[in-house]
């Protein structure tokens, strides 16, 4: 019998929802192990180059570390139930929406179950008997205060900042009634399996707001189609097609129920990226090829709902668009006019004209890859 994957992770943590989410719909034989302290900041840190959760250890023994990648990798290994629509236009929106929940709820999640003290008990419980397991309660309250203070000292960067909690509460309360009525109707994102996308955004859902005590009870318990789909995705290898269904909307549809998210990541994702790249433009001229850009920039200001929304750059973010329009650049010519029209129907098409610099990962961090791009973007 072969060996089973390894995913050290944290139930409490953001991506591992996401990738547990994914590995049970894949049916990938894998046993989850809490992530304590010797593991996080000796063994992962020297495997990966950053102290990171979750992680992927391969049956061979590779270490995995990003959720992209660990799904990039199963699928290459498992390609069926594949969670990438064949058509053209949700294949590409399965990917944005991956982006757009990776990188735009990471506020969100941070803000509900940072600002809200009655979450810190959870936090407290779990964090510290997956830390230090077989220590006393004393020593596992020490060590969960200084990962509380590491994660609390990131909250302005991420734009967690007393100024803009009201525009970010607003802002939730109507993207999440938004999905509401969409899980309403449909299953999953794209129909009646999960794809991609669903995996994407399920990371702020299962791990913050699906758990922690006050975003569940406030925000996502009065919405019960969201609720229902979230607890779907907790167990997405039971979900199980009605009859008749082909699994996703039919004619490369997306729901019209989605049209106001796909507009709001128009309105307010594009220009985050739009900002970052500006950044990383400057920088380019004068950054060696091949070194890690900086985990953060300065600061971006982009619309969030009726207001507007300051944090710093994350240079990581532009990996993930690169994600995405790589899914673009690999099409025929046919299929990629279907995806710039649906774009500029959205008034998103200046998405495609994105001129990034090629990215690679080193650890949670980005390097420039390309000093020709570097000098044409300067």
């Amino acid at each position: 019998m072969p060996r089973p994957y390894i995913l050290y992770g944290w139930h409490l943590s953001y991506f591992t929802g996401k990738a547990m989410c994914y590995l049970r719909y894949k049916q990938t034989p894998f046993v989850q192990k809490p992530v304590n302290m010797l593991t996080l900041l000796w063994r992962i840190k020297n495997k990966t180059g950053a102290a990171v959760m979750p992680v992927l250890v391969t049956p061979q023994g590779e270490w995995i570390n990003d959720t992209s990648r660990i799904i990039d990798h199963i699928e290459a290994q498992t390609p069926n139930p594949s969670v990438h629509p064949a058509t053209p236009v949700q294949r590409f929106a399965s990917y944005l929406m991956e982006a757009w929940g990776d990188e735009w709820w990471v506020p969100m999640a941070m803000h509900t179950r940072w600002t809200y003290p009655e979450n810190f008990a959870l936090f407290e419980r779990e964090a510290g008997d997956a830390l230090l397991p077989c220590w006393p309660g004393f020593a596992k309250k020490r060590a969960v205060k200084v990962v509380a203070k590491t994660l609390r000292s990131m909250l302005p960067a991420v734009g967690v900042r007393p100024s803009q909690l009201g525009v970010m509460d607003a802002w939730m309360a109507h993207m999440l009634d938004v999905l509401d009525r969409h899980f309403a109707e449909h299953q999953f994102l794209f129909g009646d399996r999960p794809m991609l996308g669903d995996f994407g955004l399920v990371g702020a859902m299962y791990g913050h707001l699906g758990r922690d005590p006050w975003p569940a009870r406030e925000l996502v318990g009065p919405r019960p189609h969201l609720r229902a789909w979230i607890q779907r995705m907790s167990a997405p290898e039971h979900a199980q097609l009605p009859a008749g269904s082909q699994g996703l909307l039919p004619n490369d549809q997306i729901a019209p129920t989605l049209l106001p998210v796909f507009q709001a990541i128009s309105r307010e994702f594009l220009p985050l990226l739009e900002g970052i790249l500006t950044q990383v433009h400057a920088e380019c001229p004068h950054w060696p090829v091949g070194k890690p850009l900086p985990r953060r920039l300065d600061d971006v200001t982009v619309p969030m709902g009726q207001g507007e929304f300051s944090r710093a750059a994350l240079p990581y973010s532009l990996w993930m668009a690169q994600r995405t329009l790589d899914v673009y650049h690999g099409m025929n010519a046919s299929d990629q006019a279907k995806v710039r029209h649906w774009l500029t129907e959205l008034g998103a098409e200046r998405l495609l004209a994105l001129n990034l610099p090629r990215l690679r990962m080193h650890g949670v961090r980005v390097a420039i890859d390309s000093p020709a791009v570097c000098v044409t973007a300067s």
